[in-house]
């Protein structure tokens, strides 16, 4: 026992000697740890400072910038040190406790020691790091809700109504003040420009503007001719040619105005002709040109009134030759509108006459969306094919609806006096629009790309097949799943876009509007009318989601699988209910009934639901066992009790059979899993024809046989194997009885082959005068492995 002792002390001796470059890494991990955590530390400090002087967007994205630097880092510091401490632990629990009464080796001491105080470092690195973190996010927060406050300011001011003299005198009485601005402004730089305009500075200017009169009309032209006949000769055919071909336009219309614009004022400050005000004024000109060049660009590539085979949206020439023109409208007015704002904030004009300039601004803006409404709503009635009976589209008409009220109220609210709150609604719409259909665009564009590059036809599609042993159902599938994930980042994306003229306070606006109410507190759960709604608005967001994605499993995904249609109603419906029942959750957590709530609350309706909804429950249940199991599917042919018919529809509670009449008979789900059904074509049905007679005894015997055999050989439809049957069943009253059987493909093919038989060797036997019997004759469904039948099988089938 000593000398393991001693050899155990000996070991542990070993691990602490070989341990001590891994602690002194440690050590200096640590520290550079902790020193980056002090310059997070000053450097929160320092945004904290600064935050009451940042009055601007500007400004408060750049602290809002450097305090998600510092929560980065905080976390990078937490996931360094986490594992580090991990480490250190385990060495501890390596060592052990020391046992009392024994003295343990120096080195194992120090090591103890050393562990202990890493232990202790790296804990308190890492409580610092996440209290950074916390005060950086609390940080983000106020900057958020600081802009928010702003933003409620702003669109709260009372700035003056344009109807009322009172603006309008102030605007006069400040004019004298405002024109000496703008003439000090252009005299400044019409003083630099004389100042240094010659021979070389003019012939900078003389080749920015040929420059931007090349990029604008022979380039812009000869890039949209060379787009069309690539898309034409090299893109493969359908939609993506169109889609490509519309997203090249919306490149080239904006890249190239932007240039052109950003030449011009490159000449004038390369020569040194602008002042450093009129520099500014430049950057903000160049800024503008480049998106108003987008707005009319996306309308051109959308509407595409010259080219309508390459139309994206599935709509008339006339519709297109109607709309086009308000997209210039609308790049004009943008690039009119902010450049006058800008200018008006340049210059420093006094608030009277910027009231006036956002007032007009905004009223242009109404007039233009609501001139648009007015042309769609003309362009639908004249679509309409019988003018009294109008279609029916309930969200375009809930959107119109929406859109006009709002426009409505922007107008009432600019004319009483809130003008900021006028034109931020008003551009915030134009802003929505252009967002929704660059979204249009961009999903089209990667839907056909996804679906054309990735599909079983394609060179990708080949190429994958043969090298990786890629199935083309699994190709198609991962274009359909790949284009949804994109399309579903788009509209995340599209989502943001939309707020984002908003700032990013809107949240904590939302969050503190939410809190107004204090609620009413039931047992442990508190309702408040912001959680309703909230509820409320999450569970559309969810069943819209839900249909969104059931929609896109029918139509897109589901075809591309190699499932039959029972299979593919099977997991629709399934997918529909989880989808359902996901969506009710998800309110219910918004309203604040977490899961365990919602137990009690079951459980105490368990009771209820055993006695009172015991027959739905039992059909609930039964639907989720067919979808399941399958013992019926789509299309299949049964019999339950005397009806007989074609499986429709297979619900969760019920099951729709169409039958002979072409009604549809509607059986709940209980019935088909407790009662015995027959099912004539669960597995490879076969239809089988049974033919019965009788001739007398007198006649030739093997000649009937003979011509039964050619009768049956004479249909196609009657197959080789199962081989066709003739048997003489009895032989009664001086007449031989015959049991003859053959098979077709389908169930359904069994009758009228079974006719046409009859009518066949009705009149053979007739020509050949033979007479027969009028016995029964019958047809009867069996599977595709049923056995031969024998001379003595019942007749009853």
């Amino acid at each position: 026992m000593t000398l393991l002792r001693y050899l155990a002390a000996l070991l542990l001796a070993v691990a602490a000697i070989t341990a001590l470059p891994a602690a002194a890494q440690d050590e200096a991990k640590v520290a550079t740890v902790a020193a980056g955590l002090t310059q997070a530390s000053a450097e929160l400090q320092a945004i904290d400072d600064a935050t009451p002087a940042a009055r601007d967007d500007k400004a408060r994205q750049a602290l809002r910038d450097r305090a998600q630097a510092v929560q980065t880092t905080a976390a990078d510091a937490v996931r360094t040190l986490t594992p580090e401490m991990a480490l250190v632990q385990a060495r501890v629990t390596e060592l052990g406790t020391a046992t009392p009464g024994v003295v343990e080796a120096p080195e194992i001491r120090a090591q103890r020691k050393l562990l202990a105080q890493s232990q202790s470092a790296i804990d308190s690195a890492i409580k610092r790091a996440r209290l950074i973190g916390i005060e950086a996010k609390q940080q983000i927060d106020d900057i958020g809700a600081a802009e928010a406050e702003e933003l409620g300011q702003q669109l709260s001011e009372n700035t003056g109504s344009p109807l009322s003299p009172t603006l309008w005198a102030a605007i006069v009485d400040h004019l004298p003040r405002d024109t000496a601005r703008l003439k000090r402004f252009a005299t400044t730089e019409f003083r630099q420009f004389a100042a240094r305009f010659d021979t070389r500075t003019g012939t900078g200017l003389l080749v920015g503007l040929l420059a931007a009169l090349v990029l604008l009309i022979p380039l812009r032209r000869w890039l949209h001719g060379v787009g069309r006949r690539y898309a034409a000769n090299h893109t493969p055919g359908g939609r993506l040619r169109r889609s490509a071909y519309a997203l090249w336009l919306v490149v080239i219309g904006t890249a190239l105005p932007g240039l052109a614009a950003w030449a011009v004022v490159a000449s004038l400050r390369w020569g040194g002709l602008v002042s450093p005000a009129f520099s500014r004024f430049g950057a903000i000109f160049v800024g503008i040109s480049w998106f108003a060049a987008f707005v009319s660009s996306l309308g051109g590539a959308l509407l595409l009134r010259t080219q309508p085979t390459w139309r994206l949206l599935p709509i008339g020439d006339a519709a297109a030759y109607a709309l086009r023109p308000y997209s210039w409208m609308a790049a004009a007015l943008i690039f009119v509108g902010q450049l006058l704002i800008a200018t008006n904030l340049l210059i420093g004009v006094s608030a009277p006459a910027s009231s006036a300039a956002n007032a007009v601004v905004a009223l242009l803006h109404i007039v233009l969306l609501g001139a648009i409404l007015v042309t769609l709503g003309r362009l639908r009635a004249a679509a309409l094919p019988d003018p009294a009976k109008p279609a029916r589209n309930t969200l375009l008409a809930i959107v119109a609806t929406l859109v006009w009220l709002v426009l409505i109220a922007a107008l009432v609210a600019g004319l009483i006096g809130y003008v900021n709150f006028a034109l931020k609604v008003a551009t915030w719409l134009v802003w929505g629009a252009i967002v929704g259909a660059s979204l249009y665009l961009m999903m089209t564009f990667t839907e056909d790309a996804c679906r054309t590059l990735l599909s079983s036809g394609n060179r990708l599609g080949r190429s994958a097949n043969s090298g990786f042993g890629v199935d083309n159902k699994t190709v198609d599938q991962i274009g359909v799943l790949l284009s949804a994930v994109l399309r579903l980042l788009l509209i995340m994306l599209a989502v943001g876009a939309v707020m984002a003229p908003f700032g990013a306070g809107v949240g904590s606006a939302f969050e503190l509007f939410g809190t107004v109410a204090n609620g009413v507190t039931i047992g442990q759960i508190t309702i408040s009318p912001g959680a309703v709604l909230r509820s409320i608005a999450v569970l559309f967001v969810a069943l819209a989601i839900m249909r969104g994605l059931q929609h896109w499993l029918v139509n897109s995904y589901l075809p591309t699988t190699s499932m039959d249609a029972g299979a593919q109603n099977s997991v629709t419906m399934v997918a529909r209910y989880a989808g359902i029942i996901a969506a009710v959750l998800w309110a219910l957590g918004a309203l604040g009934i977490g899961m365990e709530k919602l137990a009690v609350v079951l459980g105490a309706l368990s009771v209820g639901i055993g006695f009172g909804l015991q027959a739905i429950t039992q059909n609930f249940v039964s639907g989720l066992i067919l979808l399941a199991e399958r013992p019926v599917k789509i299309g299949d042919l049964v019999r339950i009790g005397n009806m007989e018919g074609d499986v429709k529809r297979i619900n969760v509670r019920s099951t729709e059979i169409q039958v002979a009449d072409r009604s549809t008979l509607i059986v709940p789900n209980s019935e088909l899993i407790t009662k015995t059904i027959q099912n004539m074509t669960l597995a490879a049905p076969l239809g089988r024809i049974q033919l019965q007679f009788s001739v007398p005894l007198e006649e030739d015997l093997d000649a009937v046989r003979t011509m039964l055999f050619a009768a049956f050989a004479e249909k196609h439809e009657v197959l080789d194997d199962p081989e066709a049957k003739v048997f003489i069943d009895s032989i009664d009253a001086g007449r031989a009885k015959f049991n003859c059987f053959a098979y077709v493909a389908s169930p359904r093919d069994a009758y009228p082959i079974r006719s046409e038989l009859l009518f066949t060797l009705l009149r053979q036997f007739r020509e050949a005068g033979i007479e027969v019997g009028s016995t029964a004759t019958k047809m009867e469904l069996v599977g595709s492995f049923a056995p031969t039948p024998q001379p003595g099988d019942d007749n009853s089938g």
